[in-house]
């Protein structure tokens, strides 16, 4: 039998039972729609985080902390990474030391993480926030993106750039409305006036705190976005950002929690953190060595990279496999279809096998109908998950945009995603397709002609 003519009886079977052709392919259309619509989720995760984190230059960025410091992730008793051994406990993270670490080769620029608590008001509504201080050119870099107004000029304008979701929460709906509104910053200082004479007990007790109030008001001169996978070291951290200049002429306390006093060393405090912005990524271990030198410890995001990326492959494998159920069942699908021709079709196989058809070619036809199902259905479910994830895409975002979250593309759909499950839905069909073949080929055509 040529080639041609077994396409052309497998195709002319299907066409025949077009609605049980029709069912098997949608059960095969379902399943792989479902597993596209899974795969292309977790590649849309692993593309937004990526690319969230190399638009902030976070793979660019090293965090300096003091000897013996570091960042919890997930237990507070395990650091994310242990103080280096060449640490000296006696250095600290001041203006001097910052200084040095911004002349080493490879570095673009270096500024303490400060940030201080205080109450934001707006129009009479309020908010407690960490206000965070940012310098002017770690803005024009890139860092935080300001979709309404503008960002400050310099590091000594009287101005400040809130966030979005903190206007929404201080009545202002509309992000560009809030540019050129006032935004008032209540900090807390010592009152040198009420120590002079201050009990002791009094103090320690907590019933009179020789703290005060202060307010200031900025200009609101700019309106960042939401960044929905931000974080990390040298990430925005705050609602309201301050340039350095304007921040020194807050009164406010040195300090933020107990943890920074504990940090103190001979009587200096130091700044809890250091981002450092390097100029290439192949710069990232020479300086984090030189600065490790110097007595403080480092963290790159770099180096948890393959962490995270490991994370995003164990999510892809799980959510691949809550995909392949339905590939399963599809299979099945294909086997009992198969089967069933298999009893409709017996005479009509002793007829083949009569006029010259050998076990082959009997293979061949069913399994090129087993093929044409998987085929079919693995276009069609290609189509059916990229579709159904559009969708779920448009009302998620519609969603969080009630919550002042920005719009961003769950879902990614790299060509080779569509080919692989195409040629996977083909291989699925075919496998399924042993069975019934093997089974038509072993068919006797003298019983099959005196099959009624």
């Amino acid at each position: 039998m040529r080639f041609a003519d077994a396409v052309e009886f497998a195709l002319d079977s299907l066409r025949k039972r077009r609605l049980r052709t029709f069912l098997t392919a949608s059960g095969v259309m379902i399943g792989i729609g479902a597993l596209v619509s899974m795969i292309s989720f977790g590649k849309g995760m692993q593309k937004n985080v990526s690319e969230a984190f190399k638009a902030s230059g976070l793979f660019n960025t090293i965090m300096v902390m003091p000897a013996g410091a570091g960042i919890p992730l997930g237990d507070p008793d395990r650091p994310l990474r242990p103080p280096e051994k060449t640490a000296r406990a006696d250095a600290v993270l001041d203006e001097a030391a910052v200084a040095e670490i911004s002349r080493l080769p490879g570095v673009r620029m270096a500024y303490p993480e400060v940030n201080f608590p205080a109450l934001v008001s707006l129009e009479g509504e309020e908010e407690f926030r960490l206000v965070q201080v940012i310098p002017a050119a770690v803005l024009a870099s890139g860092t935080a993106q300001v979709r309404w107004g503008r960002s400050y000029a310099s590091d000594n304008e009287e101005g400040v750039i809130v966030s979005r979701t903190l206007l929404r929460r201080l009545g202002t709906s509309e992000p560009g409305a809030g540019v050129g509104k006032t935004l008032r910053i209540t900090s807390v200082s010592v009152d040198f006036g009420q120590l002079a004479g201050l009990d002791l007990s009094t103090l320690f007790s907590g019933q009179k705190l020789p703290v005060a109030r202060e307010g200031y008001d900025f200009p609101i001169v700019g309106v960042t976005d939401v960044n929905a996978f931000g974080g990390g070291p040298g990430a925005l951290q705050s609602d309201v950002l301050i340039p350095p200049g304007t921040a020194r002429r807050i009164k406010r306390l040195p300090f933020t929690s107990i943890w920074d006093l504990l940090r103190m060393r001979g009587g200096r405090l130091g700044y809890s953190a250091v981002s450092v912005k390097l100029e290439s990524l192949a710069d990232l271990e020479r300086v984090a060595s030189r600065v490790r030198e110097m007595g403080f410890t480092t963290l790159a995001l770099a180096d948890q990279f393959e962490e995270i990326t490991r994370a995003f492959y164990v999510m892809d494998m799980i959510l691949a496999a809550v995909g392949m159920i339905a590939i399963v069942v599809a299979a099945l699908g294909i086997v009992n279809t198969m089967v069933m021709s298999i009893l409709e079709r017996f005479r009509e196989i002793g007829v083949m096998k009569a006029v010259g058809a050998g076990d082959k070619d009997v293979k061949r036809v069913f399994f090129f109908e087993s093929g044409a199902i998987g085929l079919v259905g693995g276009a069609a479910g290609c189509a059916l998950g990229w579709a159904t994830s559009l969708v779920i895409n448009r009302i998620v975002n519609l969603l969080l945009a009630r919550q002042g979250m920005p719009h961003f593309d769950y879902f990614a759909f790299p060509l080779w995603i569509f080919l692989g499950a195409v040629a996977f839905s083909l291989l699925v069909s075919l496998v399924s397709g042993i069975y019934p073949a093997r089974r038509a080929a072993r068919v006797d055509p003298v019983v099959a002609l005196r099959h009624d």
